[in-house]
C-alpha cells in the first residue's frame, strides 16, 4: 500500500552498501524484555493499521499498559505497517490535533 515513489526511496536506501545488513542488526540487538521497557510518560498517540503484519492488533492494543500519560489508540482500517506513507493527510491531521491538546 506505500507509494510507488516512497517505496523506491525506501528500496534505494536500503540498496547502499551495508545499508541492510545495519537495519537487520538493529533488530537483532534490540530487546522486548517488558522488565527492560520504561513507562512513557508524555502523551501518546498511537496509530496503527488493521493490516499490519508486523505489528499485530494485541501488541499495539497492550502498548498502552506502557504509558502513564494521555494515551490514544487510533486503528486505521486497510493501514498496512508504513501507515504514514499510505495515509500522510489522515495522519498529518491526527498528529496536529494530538499536538494542540497537548501544547
Amino acid at each position: 500500500g506505500v507509494p510507488a515513489a516512497d517505496a523506491k526511496v525506501d528500496l534505494d536506501t536500503l540498496r547502499a552498501t551495508g545499508a541492510l545488513e545495519a537495519a537487520i542488526n538493529w533488530y537483532r540487538a534490540g530487546t522486548l524484555a517488558t522488565d527492560a521497557v520504561p513507562a512513557v510518560t508524555v502523551p501518546t498517540l498511537y496509530m496503527w493499521g488493521t493490516n499490519d503484519v508486523s505489528v499485530g492488533r494485541i501488541a499495539a492494543e497492550l502498548t498502552a499498559e506502557y504509558v502513564q500519560a494521555s494515551y490514544r489508540f487510533v486503528a486505521r482500517a486497510d493501514g498496512g505497517h508504513f501507515i504514514v506513507d499510505q495515509y500522510p493527510d489522515e495522519m498529518a491531521r491526527l498528529l496536529v490535533d494530538h499536538f494542540r491538546a497537548h501544547a
